[in-house]
């Protein structure tokens, strides 16, 4: 078994793919009009619009997650964090270095799932 992606179901696919667009620097990559993904090293992120699970009955339901961080690797936080200020509307964190010796910077998309943008500091 591998690993495919993680897919966000949402009600407002374009405004997702510009948010992750803008975080990730990459235009997204378009095989329908309702589906979007992000092909990486390790990782897929794929956003799909509500109509790709209707058949479901509910069983998913955009907008609410309140359990998955979505973690993207970068170089320098505190210069990503710059980067993306001022569209971006919800900090929940700002850059910090945590406990365990990360740096990170933590924000919500608009569909309010949180987003860590996170450098591992090298030791001293």
């Amino acid at each position: 078994m591998s690993f495919a992606s993680i897919r966000i179901i949402t009600d407002d696919l374009e405004g997702l793919v510009a948010f992750y667009e803008r975080v990730t620097g990459q235009r997204a990559e378009r095989p329908a009009p309702v589906f979007a993904q992000f092909s990486g090293p390790g990782a897929t992120l794929a956003i799909a619009s509500s109509a790709t699970v209707a058949m479901l009955g509910g069983a998913l339901a955009p907008a609410t997650n309140r359990s998955v961080v979505i973690e993207f690797e970068v170089a320098d936080v505190d210069d990503e964090f710059a980067r993306l200020q001022p569209a971006v509307e919800d900090v929940v964190l700002e850059p910090t270095t945590m406990p365990w010796g990360n740096r990170s910077a933590l924000l919500r998309d608009p569909d309010g799932n949180v987003v860590n943008l996170f450098s591992r500091l090298q030791p001293a």
